[in-house]
């Protein structure tokens, strides 16, 4: 095996870690032990801190040797393993059936986080040590009590040695982990609520369309959907960059020609994951019959994935394959604007044009964005929200956006159907049901933030994962806010969806597309842009989807889950209404998309991306997002102008990734 440059691996491993000289020796020593990137080795020790149970795991010279050593022990138990004859004895029970050879997870450290994928030999998986332990039946007393309750604080540990700590003794709670634009002073809170709200909510997006009835694809629509996409990328492509008709040609027809092809990128088998030796242009049935043909990519550098639409300059000499000597730029749809008088009025809302202060703390919009799960796996206390709410009043936020799933499908407790409800006249334990839950867990806590907040505005974006919602396909029909109890503040919105804060354009999702991006990308030669947090969302921009993965990843190589099966929801996507996770006028100035990855707040294009990571993770508390936004000030040439006037919400955004 080729040695790695030393400096190339020092200054990556400065890159994802900052670490101590150490500390950077040691993880040097592990790339080249084990031939992997400093960015494979990130994922791998972010997926080993989660696991843990610990919120953040001290990256010192004893820890990442304690790490060095379980990644070594793995990759032993499994070339012990394979060199027996497929014989079960006690060895068996902790051989790690993974295949490097087919991508599997050769040091077994992601459990989920990478795929999985099954041994030729059919051993027994390698139960992972960083796994949460079957939780007991919770107690009335404990589980639905507020964080103030006398729980038992004591600390538990797991076979690993590892303390998994209640919510109570979380450390750090409240410490900024990352921030964005920290030029920018935070909200000052007022003395008093406000009397009036200060955000006026607008929904961008046609949320009866979303009421279609889920299960009833016919065949004939999806391809249908499936083709316009790729057509109407061929005109935009066309409009762009001044082209005729004749410049466009099919790509599986044999020319001496060159001919720009648009199409949709796929793997030519069903199985295994897209690479650039697999990699097929699927046109559309107006423009190529529908046919794949093999791309060949040896003169260019880009980053591809299944179902990114692509307009391909090359030619076809030999009927065989199609040679690419160009990928074409899509053009970014127009940031989104507003006339100069919506925003002078929206200014007085937030009391700016009063006195012209536009840069006073108070004046400025506070906005809390929070996603599920938001109760540990051990427990249905929900005490991340009851902490979350503390936070919302005592800031007198002015809105708060909860992403699903808020009632998790794949909470182990939840799905054994193990709830404990505390005492209540009004319901009957016997016929208790979810609704009933939902009202004493989760719309509890928020009446109260109501009563405490009434200026405040609650927005509800559901998930595939809300047990709550009958429409289970996505895209996604709203929760009933009425029928679970929620304040009058609370508006039930689609997943995804778009909705204007004030002047402010934000598209929401509550589906893991980036996670599943970063499984299925792949990148010929060198990326347009290396860091990968920024490089995902940017897919998002340039397709103007919401969802541009297709098909969707395996559910059985995502993160597992604390059920007894252990498997996600994934992503149950109906094709026919693909086209309800587009975006059709304008670019979004802010982009909310909960991933599994770290978290991160980043501008991509102009468009603020924010990931504010879970509430509460398995077997640890979690993070939320808080958003400072300033008021617009518009300078002296625009306001004579009196055009439409861009947003510049990355400029005068703070944002903060909090620990609860």
């Amino acid at each position: 095996m080729p040695s790695k440059n030393k400096t190339s691996v020092g200054d990556e491993l400065d890159e994802y870690f900052v670490p101590h000289p150490e500390v950077k020796i040691e993880l040097e020593s592990i790339c080249r032990l084990h031939s992997i990137s400093p960015e494979e080795l990130f994922y791998k020790w972010e997926s080993y801190n989660m696991k843990m149970g610990q919120e953040q795991i001290i990256l010192d010279v004893p820890t990442v040797r304690v790490f060095k050593k379980e990644l070594q022990e793995i990759v032993e138990r499994e070339a012990r393993t394979k060199s027996h004859m497929r014989s079960v004895d006690k060895r068996g029970a902790y051989a790690t059936p993974r295949s490097a050879a087919k991508g599997g997870d050769v040091f077994g450290m992601l459990d989920g986080v990478t795929p999985l994928q099954q041994s030729a030999s059919g051993g027994n998986k390698r139960k992972s040590n960083f796994q949460t332990p079957s939780a007991p039946k919770s107690s009335k007393a404990h589980p639905t009590s507020s964080p103030s309750d006398g729980r038992s604080l004591t600390s538990r540990t797991d076979p690993n040695g590892q303390q998994s700590v209640t919510f109570a003794e979380r450390q750090n709670p409240g410490q900024i982990i990352e921030t964005l634009n920290g030029h920018l002073g935070l909200h000052e809170p007022p003395i008093a609520p406000h009397p009036e709200p200060r955000v006026k909510l607008t929904a961008n997006t046609d949320l009866k369309k979303f009421r279609y009835r889920p299960m009833a694809m016919h065949l004939s629509e999806a391809s249908e959907v499936l083709d316009d996409r790729i057509d109407e990328f061929q005109s935009l492509i066309q409009a762009h960059h001044g082209l005729d008709d004749s410049a466009f040609g099919n790509a599986a027809a044999q020319a001496t020609t060159e001919v720009i092809a648009v199409g949709r990128i796929a793997s030519d088998s069903p199985e295994g994951k897209l690479n650039a030796a697999s990699m097929v242009l699927e046109m559309s049935r107006r423009t190529g019959a529908g046919i794949r043909i093999p791309l060949k990519l040896e003169s260019i550098a880009h980053e591809f994935f299944p179902g990114q639409i692509v307009a391909v300059r090359g030619i076809n000499a030999s009927g065989e394959y199609f040679s690419a000597n160009e990928i074409l730029d899509i053009p970014l749809l127009a940031p989104a604007a507003s006339h100069m008088s919506t925003l002078e009025t929206l200014n007085e809302r937030l009391g700016a044009a009063e006195d012209g202060d536009f840069s006073a703390p108070s004046k400025a919009l506070n906005v809390i964005v929070a996603s599920g799960p938001y109760t540990a796996d051990d427990n249905l206390a929900f005490e991340p929200l009851h902490a979350l709410c503390q936070k919302a009043e005592e800031t007198s936020v002015d809105m708060l956006i909860l992403i699903g799933p808020l009632f998790d499908t794949e909470h182990p407790l939840l799905a054994s159907g193990d709830i404990d409800l505390p005492d209540d006249p009004s319901i009957e334990p016997d016929r208790a049901t979810l609704a009933d839950a939902f009202r004493m867990l989760i719309a509890k806590p928020l009446q109260a933030l109501a009563q405490a907040v009434p200026s405040i505005t609650i927005v509800c974006i559901p998930s595939a994962r809300d047990l709550m919602n009958k429409h289970v396909s996505w895209p996604q029909d709203n929760l009933p806010g009425k029928k679970l109890g929620l304040p009058k503040q609370a508006k039930m919105v689609s997943n995804p969806v778009t909705i204007s804060i004030n002047e402010i354009v934000v598209a929401i999702s509550a589906q893991d597309i980036l996670y599943e991006l970063r499984r299925e990308e792949v990148v010929v030669g060198k990326p347009k842009e290396s860091n990968l947090l920024a490089r995902l969302p940017r897919h998002l921009i340039q397709q103007r989807h919401f969802f541009p993965l297709y098909p969707p990843g395996d559910r059985t190589l995502l993160p597992k889950t604390g059920t007894d099966e252990g498997v996600a929801t994934g992503t149950p996507i109906d094709v026919s209404y693909l086209k309800l996770g587009e975006w059709l006028e304008a670019r979004p100035d802010m982009l909310i998309q909960p991933s599994a990855l770290p978290q991160f707040a980043k501008v991509v294009e102009n468009v603020l991306v924010i990931n504010p990571g879970p509430l509460s993770k398995r077997k640890a508390a979690g993070t939320y997002a808080q958003l400072t936004v300033y008021p617009r000030k518009s300078t002296a040439e625009e306001r004579n102008r009196g055009a439409l006037v861009g947003h510049k919400l990355f400029e005068r955004a703070r944002v903060d990734v909090v620990r609860i």
